[in-house]
C-alpha cells in the first residue's frame, strides 16, 4: 500500500472513532514523519514521562519492540544466519523472533534512577539517559499532559543540543514542550486524566502507521 494512503487510512480511523482528534490531525503526521525518518536511517526512539505518562512510555515500547497488529517475521537471511550459528536454538529464534523497531522507555531503569537521584541531580535523570543513550538522528518523545514536566523539558533540551528530533505529547495548553519540540501533538483536552484517554489512541494510531511502513511484507 502507498505510504500516504495507508497513513490516511490510519488517521481517518482515528478521527472517526475520536472526532475532536481532527485538530491534531496535521501534528500526528508531523510526528509520524519524524518517526519514520528516524528508523528509516538507524536511529531509536527514546520515550519519557511521569506517572500515568510513564506507564504510556511503557506501552509505547510494547507496541514497537514486537507485533502489535502485523506479523513481523525475520527475513530468511537472517533466519539462515540463526541456524546457522546452532541448528537446534536457531531454529526456534528463527521461527518466534519478531521485527523490532529499537525504543527505550526512559523510567525503566531503577538502578540508574535511584543512583542518580541519590548522587546527582532528581530532575536530570531523563536527561542523563537521553545524554548516554541519544544519537544525532534519534528521536526523543516526551509525555507530559501538562507539557511542562521539567525532567522531560531537560531531557528534550540534551536531545535538541545532540541532533536528535523532539516530539512532544501533551494536553491542549501552549507549553515550554510545545514550543521547544519540533512536531508537538496537544490532545484536546485540559483535565489530566481526558488527555491521558486521548494520548492513548493517538500513540497507537502512531505505532500502526509505522508498523505498516517498516513490516507491510511481512
Amino acid at each position: 500500500m502507498n505510504e500516504s494512503i495507508s497513513v490516511m487510512k490510519h488517521l481517518n480511523l482515528l478521527v472517526a472513532r475520536y472526532p475532536a482528534l481532527l485538530a491534531c490531525k496535521e501534528d500526528v503526521v508531523a510526528a509520524y514523519e519524524l518517526m519514520a525518518d528516524c528508523y528509516m536511517h538507524g536511529g531509536k526512539l527514546l520515550v519519557a514521562g511521569n506517572g500515568g505518562s510513564a506507564a504510556d512510555a511503557e506501552h509505547i515500547v510494547g507496541e514497537l519492540m514486537k507485533s502489535f497488529a502485523k506479523p513481523r517475521k525475520v527475513s530468511k537471511e537472517y533466519a539462515d544466519k540463526l541456524t546457522a550459528v546452532s541448528v537446534e536454538l536457531g531454529k526456534t529464534l528463527a521461527e518466534k523472533l519478531q521485527g523490532a523497531l529499537p525504543t527505550i522507555a526512559l523510567d525503566g531503569h531503577p538502578g540508574l534512577f535511584t543512583a542518580y537521584i541519590n548522587d546527582c541531580e532528581p530532575q536530570l535523570c531523563f536527561a542523563q539517559q537521553v545524554n548516554g543513550y541519544g544519537e544525532e538522528g534519534d528521536v526523543f518523545l516526551g509525555i507530559s499532559t501538562s507539557g511542562n514536566s521539567k525532567n522531560v523539558l531537560y531531557a528534550a533540551i540534551v536531545a535538541k543540543a545532540k541532533g536528535m528530533k523532539v516530539i512532544g505529547l501533551t494536553g491542549q495548553k501552549k507549553s515550554k514542550l510545545s514550543e521547544l519540540a519540533d512536531a508537538c501533538i496537544r490532545a484536546p483536552q485540559t483535565e489530566i486524566y481526558r488527555i491521558q484517554e486521548y494520548h492513548l489512541p493517538i500513540y497507537h494510531c502512531l505505532c500502526l502507521m509505522l508498523e505498516e511502513r517498516f513490516f507491510c511484507e511481512s
